[in-house]
């Protein structure tokens, strides 16, 4: 069985996965697609002129004549596995993508050897962020051979296993992109460069990784994947220095790119120059203020240089978009936190430490803004939530033993005390002076 748009098909696979939320550089647009090349005129005769046809539309993308054409067909033949795949792949392209995820499973289970439902479905999978149900699909896929009998097709299923593994298994990711490369030797691409270095990095090989980052660049320089795989390694190895003017270049090319604006942005900071990193992240936030992700890095990098009263603003604005959020909950009522707004800071705290209550930055600054309001019951209940999920600080320390002194319990307050004396190390000057006073007042004198 051939399917006259075959090559369509596997463009259509080719820009499903390059949408897919996977690593970064696992497909480049500006790479031609093998599959593309696969001659259009050719197929297995013999089937129903009507489903002909309907093929012949989908090959000229006129998908409105082709739909009403195959759902006339498959009133009489209901479980034609080849007309429920052109069904659902008429669906897929023009973005119904629930009915094309029904029709392609009717596909498969009128026929389970097709390899084009399965990949197709596991492809819409990985693009919606169901990787659980992607990979089993891709994972048929991969034994099953196209009805074109192409290596390109083939390939491509590997590719996209290879990016689904990466998280969870690199080393299954490492030899599912070697089986595509043996499918199509010689015909690797910059994007095949930057999943191998993904993949080493996976696999904790930073020589190897950064060795298939630069062949990458060497291929397309500027390329968003390898240089951000590259600076990454670079920031890692604190060489920020040898990061920035790589980065510099990728954006020339990619202005856009919020990873790109990001690390460029850690890069500048490590280097002290915290101004520019402010003012590279702003000048992506005009460009797309909707992007939360481009909004908490701006608020983030207010937060670190002090200018909380800046962060606050973008923070509320992104809560009120996402409010269920708990790290944006938890910044927002940082910003609040440090802008002394603290009543203000408990409710949103509150809300970030009911939505994750492993926060414990959440239950720390529910501590904190507690204290200063000389809420201490509450307190020693946000520090006992902390103290479940993690161990104690110098700062959460020399909160429990205030709270205990101010509720007149010296005991607790003195062994606070000087548990917080032995963590803080003469790292806390202030604070330490106030602990050694308190307690020669409890009869603890140091």
């Amino acid at each position: 069985m051939k399917w006259l748009y075959f090559g369509s098909l596997l463009f259509c696979i080719s820009s499903v996965a390059q949408q897919t939320p996977l690593p970064a550089g696992s497909h480049d647009p500006d790479q031609p697609d093998a599959a593309s090349s696969t001659p259009s005129h050719l197929r297995v005769g013999g089937i129903a002129p009507a489903l002909a046809t309907a093929e012949d539309k989908i090959e000229s993308h006129d998908y409105d004549g082709a739909r009403p054409l195959l759902l006339g067909y498959l009133q009489q033949h209901p479980a034609d596995a080849r007309a429920l795949f052109d069904l659902g792949f008429v669906e897929d392209s023009t973005g119904q993508q629930d009915a094309a995820e029904r029709d392609y499973g009717k596909a498969i289970a009128a026929d389970p050897k097709q390899f084009e439902p399965h990949a197709a479905l596991g492809l819409l999978y990985a693009q919606t962020n169901r990787g659980d149900k992607a990979l089993p699909e891709l994972q048929t896929a991969s034994q099953l051979e196209p009805a074109s009998h192409d290596a390109a097709a083939k390939a491509q299923v590997w590719r996209s296993l290879a990016q689904l593994q990466l998280g969870t298994d690199p080393a299954g990711a490492k030899q599912s992109l070697l089986k595509a490369l043996q499918l199509t030797p010689g015909n690797d691409t910059p994007a095949d460069l930057v999943l191998t270095g993904q993949i080493a990095e996976a696999n904790d090989d930073p020589e190897d990784a950064s060795t298939a980052y630069q062949r990458a660049l060497a291929a397309d320089p500027g390329s968003a994947g390898a240089t951000s795989g590259l600076a990454h390694l670079l920031l890692k190895a604190k060489k920020p220095q040898e990061a920035e003017p790589l980065l510099r270049t990728s954006l020339a090319k990619h202005p856009e790119d919020t990873g790109l604006t990001a690390q460029l942005a850690t890069a500048l900071a490590a280097q002290g120059n915290d101004a520019e990193a402010i003012t590279t992240l702003d000048k992506l936030h005009q460009l797309q203020p909707a992007n939360l992700d481009v909004t908490r890095m701006l608020a983030d990098a207010y937060l670190r240089n002090g200018s909380a009263d800046k962060a606050a603003p973008l923070l509320a604005e992104a809560v009120q978009a996402a409010p269920k959020d708990p790290g944006l909950l938890t910044s927002y009522g940082q910003s609040l936190i440090y802008t002394k707004q603290f009543a203000a800071a408990i409710p949103i705290l509150e809300r970030a430490a009911a939505a994750d209550p492993h926060d414990e930055e959440a239950w720390g600054g529910l501590a904190f803004a507690h204290s200063q309001l000389r809420q201490d019951d509450e307190v020693l209940k946000d520090l006992s939530a902390r103290q479940k999920i993690a161990p104690d600080t110098p700062e959460t320390l020399f909160l429990w033993a205030t709270s205990y002194d101010n509720l007149h319990q010296m005991k607790q307050a003195a062994e606070y005390y000087e548990r917080f004396l032995a963590a803080a190390n003469g790292k806390y000057p202030n604070e330490e002076w106030q602990a050694k006073h308190r307690l020669v007042t409890l009869g603890h004198g140091h």
